[in-house]
């Protein structure tokens, strides 16, 4: 058994300065200790998913982070695992319990398949694994193996944590409250969209500063603001459906003297909503969260989401964003981006479906703009 303190010092001696995840009772004196500290940070995430996409945007601003949920959480992370970590190189450091350890003590009925095949599961996305230490003095080869690699291959590690591995702490710190502020007018229905996504891009690349950041959410979003002008600060998404915004939020907290701007579509937002509750709990004042809303899956054929029956705007307040506003104009959507703001902002557009005709594909590789995008924010 080692302490948690013994084990963040370590880390933080490795570069490690964010933590992210979702709670397990193993990983609870790992989950106290980092919120009570004051040399690092930690963002609880709706899900472990999100928790991967936070660490990645932080990696690639220029912090190592660390990843921590329980293995049945594992499901959940495969997704930015394989499509984000791994496309784009982004090492971060995975911590998974080991709940249902074959041979192990008796766990809950829910833990069994998962306990037998975490290690499986790891080793099939490629990602080298090795038991977290029981000793303290295990803790140092075991961070320097895995930050070396990590150095090398510009991909994740993970630690695989048996019961009792780390010593109790007891929380001290009482979490921070901010009451959302529900005052988002006019009703959604006065919005009627009239303009096509490339309209507003346009809008966003005319408008935005040299210095500022943009991530664009996978399929067409991306594709057109590249077909547009390629530029340094743009990440276009692959895969990762959803993860966009977590990946800002790790961007935005790393990095407080740039203006982030992500764009999401309607679809991606819906499958990964706890990322807005998240998002507005932790208040970066340098996100500007945009919500390109065509109401269908447009590079997938066109199938429409249920956005028709959603108010985004009034989630997003309801989520503790402090300011929040709707537009169906490129005018509308000028004016926001003008607007001086020192908080974080969400701002839902109403646009048309449709793409410009033969829009390419981007032919610089995600590896390639992982790298320029992580030099120009360094």
């Amino acid at each position: 058994m080692i302490s948690a303190g013994k084990f963040v010092n370590q880390a933080l001696h490795h570069g490690f300065g964010l933590w992210t995840g979702v709670p397990c009772s193993y990983l609870k004196p790992f989950i106290n200790y980092v919120i009570d500290s004051p040399q690092v940070r930690y963002i609880g995430a709706a899900n472990e998913g999100d928790a991967v996409a936070i660490a990645a945007g932080a990696g690639i601003a220029g912090t190592k982070s660390i990843v921590m949920f329980q293995n049945s959480g594992l499901g959940n992370a495969v997704n930015p695992l394989t499509s984000l970590t791994y496309t784009f190189r982004i090492p971060v450091l995975v911590i998974t319990t080991l709940r249902g350890e074959p041979g192990g003590a008796k766990d809950e009925p829910q833990h069994e398949l998962m306990g037998r095949i975490t290690t499986a599961m790891l080793e099939t996305m490629g990602i080298p694994w090795e038991y977290f230490p029981a000793e303290e003095s295990e803790i140092e080869p075991a961070l320097r193996r895995a930050a070396d690699y990590m150095e090398t291959e510009q991909l994740p590690y993970a630690l695989v944590m048996k019961k009792g591995s780390v010593a109790p702490v007891a929380l001290q710190s009482a979490p921070e409250v901010h009451p959302p502020q529900i005052r988002v007018s006019p009703s959604p229905e006065s919005f009627v969209p009239s303009h096509r996504r490339g309209d507003f891009l346009a809008v966003l690349q005319k408008t935005l500063a040299p210095e500022d950041v943009i991530v664009a959410t996978t399929g067409f979003t991306g594709r057109e603001l590249y077909a547009m002008e390629d530029r340094e600060n743009q990440l276009y998404m692959v895969g990762s459906m959803g993860c966009a915004s977590s990946f800002a939020l790790g961007i935005a907290l790393t990095k407080p003297d740039r203006r982030v701007y992500v764009l999401e579509g309607d679809g991606a937002v819906l499958m990964r909503m706890g990322a807005l509750a998240t998002i507005g709990y932790q208040q970066p004042a340098n996100l500007t969260h945009i919500l390109l809303d065509n109401q269908v899956h447009e590079s997938t054929g066109g199938q429409s989401t249920v956005s028709h029956s959603v108010d985004f705007a009034a989630i997003a307040a309801a989520c503790g964003y402090p300011a929040v506003e709707r537009t169906d104009t490129p005018e509308g959507f000028e004016n926001f981006l003008r607007e001086s703001s020192e908080s974080l902002r969400f701002l839902h557009v109403k646009v048309e479906p449709g793409v410009p005709d033969g829009l390419p594909r981007p032919i610089i590789t995600p590896v390639e703009v992982g790298q320029r995008f992580s030099r120009f924010l360094k």
